[in-house]
């Protein structure tokens, strides 16, 4: 199968789809890969590690789009990169199509791709591929929100995150105790602040309980509670995640107004829509904006600071998919493994996500597949 890497358009996204080592897996495998020239560079993979792992190197987008039967990325697709997908292909990626723009839905179905979202495969009840993304979004979170709670940012509480001797440490309130919300406690923790986790799953909440032994306070996540511990919070973590669905506004603006003059919101579910009211996407090198005197970072591609190790992490999820599809092609692929074919957006001309569907109100079926062996 020829499997083609272009270089992300997505600003500021230095990301990769594959490494040289994934590379190198699917050459092996008997596969043909193109990437795009320079695709590598922004996670410091030079096009030379790429030849040495028998990739060909393609000196245009076009070219890469051309070649390939799988067109594997990062970032969701955008209305140029879709003018380049070529009939019936495969394209493995973070897509995000419940708050995406319908021009780039309308060409998927146009030309009948079979898009898989890396965001909606399935595992044993995991998200496998979307949890090595999020596991860095929880630990940068609790990065950045530290360096905006300093004097100097943009209106800081100056406030050291985990505190001295005889001077209490910083309250983290966390919203959703998923992948994010746990690689945000376990980060926030070992700074020494002091946290505080909700979610609406009881037992989830044991088990968190549990797993930090009893040093994150859990909480069950209501708006009463949220309005709390907005008001409590010297950072406020949004983790909210509804698969493959626009993310609710948990936290509403009343409950923003509430919050301590120079506290800290990191909306990391802006990728889905954000649930904060008064979050709006912002930019790695523009990451935050001063609401109702609260700092407000809502980057929705963060592990893009930390590409190299984000590539990878991306690279070991998303590998095996990659090889068994090359392997057993697609069709096979889908019947096999009922995880991956819930990560099908489109295939073969409409739509075969529910929650797109109606999210845009279209015609949706349900994925069809017959074997072929």
């Amino acid at each position: 199968m020829r499997y083609g890497i272009p270089k992300e358009t997505l600003f500021e996204e230095k990301r990769v789809g594959l490494t040289p080592a994934g590379v190198d897996a699917l050459v092996r495998a008997g596969h043909t890969v193109y990437v795009e020239t320079t695709a590598g560079e922004g996670s410091h993979f030079s096009d030379d590690e790429y030849r040495n792992a028998g990739a060909q190197i393609v000196y245009s987008a076009e070219e890469a789009y051309k070649r390939a039967e799988v067109i594997v990325k990062v970032a969701p697709l955008s209305e140029s990169e879709c003018e380049m997908l070529q009939e019936n292909q495969i394209v493995f990626s973070f897509l995000h199509l419940a708050v995406g723009k319908r021009k780039v839905l309308d060409a998927l179905l146009q030309k009948k791709i079979t898009a898989i979202g890396y965001e909606l495969i399935e595992q044993d009840n995991r998200l496998p591929v979307l949890h090595s993304m999020s596991e860095i979004a929880g630990q940068l979170a609790i990065q950045v929100a530290e360096r905006q709670l300093e004097t100097f940012s943009k209106g800081g509480r100056g406030i050291l995150l985990g505190g001295i001797t005889g001077v209490a440490p910083a309250a983290v309130v966390i919203i959703g105790a998923g992948v994010v919300g746990i690689s945000a406690a376990a980060a926030a923790l070992g700074r020494g602040a002091q946290v505080i986790l909700l979610d609406k799953d009881v037992n989830r909440l044991r088990q968190i309980e549990l797993h930090f032994r009893k040093r994150v306070t859990t909480v069950v996540a209501n708006p009463y509670t949220i309005s709390r511990g907005a008001k409590f919070a010297d950072v406020l973590i949004g983790a909210v995640l509804i698969k493959g669905e626009k993310a609710p506004h948990i936290v509403t603006e009343d409950m923003v107004k509430q919050m301590k003059k120079g506290a800290v919101i990191v909306d990391v579910s802006i990728d889905q829509g954000g649930c904060v009211e008064t979050s709006r996407i912002t930019t790695l090198s523009d990451p935050v904006y001063l609401m109702h005197d609260v700092i407000h970072y809502c980057v929705p591609n963060m592990p893009a600071m930390v590409a190299r190790t984000a590539s990878y992490g991306l690279n070991n999820a998303a590998l095996n998919y990659l090889l068994t599809i090359g392997e057993e092609g697609l069709t096979n692929s889908l019947i096999s493994d009922q995880g991956l074919a819930k990560g099908v957006c489109t295939h073969n001309g409409y739509c075969s996500n529910e929650a797109i569907a109606h999210n845009f109100n279209i015609e949706y079926r349900r994925l069809h597949l017959f074997s072929t062996n």
